[in-house]
């Protein structure tokens, strides 16, 4: 029984550096107020972000209002399931007519969803992902930091001779650039395989919700970040180091996006995250954030956790 105290408050006090960590990336991420100081310097990106609001808020979340709201209870009411006024025996007889109503009412709303919402689904995909990138740089350069600056050169160039004993150096040329698109595709496979994981563990009983969400927090945060490991060229091998080593701070920074969407239906939930993720992209310090800006914790066996699930 002695034995097993010292581990207790070990984890007891690991418990408490991750809780702290989760808070502080949460409350990072409702820093809002950023949004409007970086919107006031850059009028660029005053317009790519009211361009993702008019888009994805206005047009996608207001069509699916619409939907809901118009055109399915009119729908309702010219062709219905049934007359409040009609007897038992009239019932039986229009049954066939009503059962043909419901069907041709589930055929227009089908209709309605191929031909203006999932078209409208995959275009609103394509230009926020486009737009999503013009307002990260928009957003450095409002930080007038449109590239990584002297000092932090220095500070990275002294991390990458630190770490030069366990990773090598990029090399320059067509190797450097080969190793970058190396580099790209591994992380695109591995956050596509790591989606797919999301996905299954929605299935799980009792445990798979909160395993999803946390996940979910995850998967937004490291998105989120990805811009500005972009723009310091940061290599995936360093991005998945500082990743696993605060993993308690990035789940704090993806829960307000997952919360916002968690508990809705597919895609009144895209249009949700599709409007708030330019506003974590910009609140989260995903600019002037730095290695030194985060306490780094040695979590042992905790950050074994992230680890397979990352890879």
């Amino acid at each position: 029984m002695e034995d097993i105290k010292p581990l207790i408050e070990a984890l007891k006090t690991k418990l408490k550096q991750a809780l702290i960590l989760w808070a502080e990336g949460f409350r990072e991420a409702c820093c809002l107020h950023r949004v409007i100081v970086l919107c006031r310097r850059s009028k660029k990106l005053m317009i790519r972000t009211g361009q993702c609001f008019l888009l994805n808020g206005f047009i996608f979340l207001g069509s699916l209002f619409v939907l809901n709201s118009v055109v399915i209870p009119t729908l309702q009411w010219i062709l219905p399931d049934h007359y409040s006024q009609t007897s038992c025996e009239a019932m039986s007889e229009f049954h066939g007519v009503f059962k043909f109503y419901s069907f041709l009412r589930g055929f227009l709303i089908q209709l309605f969803y191929v031909f203006w919402f999932y078209p409208l689904y995959v275009f609103s995909f394509i230009l926020s992902n486009l737009w999503y990138n013009d307002i990260a740089t928009h957003g450095f350069a409002a930080m007038g930091r449109s590239r990584p600056s002297t000092v932090e050169s220095l500070k990275q160039n002294d991390t990458l001779t630190s770490d030069s004993k366990v990773h090598a150096a990029r090399p320059a040329g067509l190797g450097g650039i080969m190793i970058g698109i190396g580099e790209q595709v591994y992380s695109l496979l591995l956050l596509t395989f790591f989606f797919f994981e999301v996905y299954a563990t929605g299935f799980i009983p009792y445990i798979g919700k909160a395993l999803n969400f946390v996940l979910l927090s995850w998967m937004y945060a490291y998105y989120c970040f990805e811009y500005k490991w972009n723009f310091t060229e940061w290599g995936l091998e360093k991005r998945l180091d500082f990743f696993e080593t605060n993993w308690a701070f990035f789940a704090g920074f993806g829960s307000p996006c997952v919360l916002a969407i968690f508990f809705f239906p597919p895609l009144v939930g895209y249009g949700f995250m599709a409007v708030l993720f330019p506003l974590a992209q910009k609140p989260s310090r995903l600019f002037p954030l730095e290695e030194e800006d985060l306490p780094v914790h040695n979590w042992g066996r905790f950050q074994y956790f992230t680890q397979l699930t990352l890879y």
